[in-house]
């Protein structure tokens, strides 16, 4: 079952390849959506796929990249309505 979930990555999560390090780890999951830097320095996260890849992926979200220092993750079901066919770094 495709599950959809947006995701929003406080802490220093920018300017530490968090975005191209989760499309590696969601492309290798078999996930898509995308990565991007937010204005207010957060990273947004859509992830969609497997159940079991795309909580991996969440549960991978609150560690990061080795220079990331992650604060907060909020993960929020979506509906999965325009479900990308890739993941992408935005």
């Amino acid at each position: 079952m495709t599950v959809c979930r947006h995701c929003f990555i406080s802490g220093r999560v920018q300017g530490v390849v968090f975005r191209a390090t989760t499309a590696r780890r969601a492309i290798g999951l078999k996930v898509t959506g995308y990565a991007k830097n937010l204005p207010d320095g957060r990273v947004e996260v859509l992830a969609c796929g497997e159940a079991e890849a795309v909580n991996e992926l969440c549960d991978w979200l609150w560690q990061g990249p080795p220079a990331a220092k992650v604060s907060d993750v909020v993960i929020r079901e979506v509906e999965c309505l325009d479900v990308p066919p890739v993941f992408t770094v935005r």
